[in-house]
């Protein structure tokens, strides 16, 4: 059974912003995701405790492009933050990229509990 598939905050349109290949392949890894599979570009985001928030990462015209998603949920996969990495050096999400994903998976959580239980 394929999940949904929801946007938390400004996602959907972070998403929109990105070139069209990598739009392309991220909505690839996403639909992935939603049949149940890992996709091959995702891996889990660390500081999250185990595999339940992942990120994508492409790489495209030497910038760097993540979606970090959640499949923590049994009916739904949410996309809590899609950004364009800024660091040229080291591999680590900044802090406020960190912050911002916890928030949001703290409204995932909530609109998952009202709208899905």
């Amino acid at each position: 059974m394929e999940k949904g598939l929801n946007f938390i905050g400004s996602s959907r349109k972070d998403i929109r912003a990105f070139p069209e290949e990598v739009k392309h392949d991220i909505g690839y890894a996403l639909f992935e995701a939603q049949e149940g599979k890992k996709p091959a570009a995702a891996k889990p985001l660390k500081g999250f405790g185990g595999a339940g928030v992942l990120e994508i990462i492409e790489n495209f015209d030497r910038n760097a492009y993540r979606a970090v998603y959640t499949v923590s949920f049994k009916k739904v996969i949410y996309v809590l933050h899609c950004f364009q990495k800024k660091s040229k050096h080291g591999i680590k999400t900044s802090q406020r990229d960190i912050n911002l994903i916890k928030k949001r998976l703290k409204v995932a959580k909530e609109d998952y509990e009202v709208n899905y239980e």
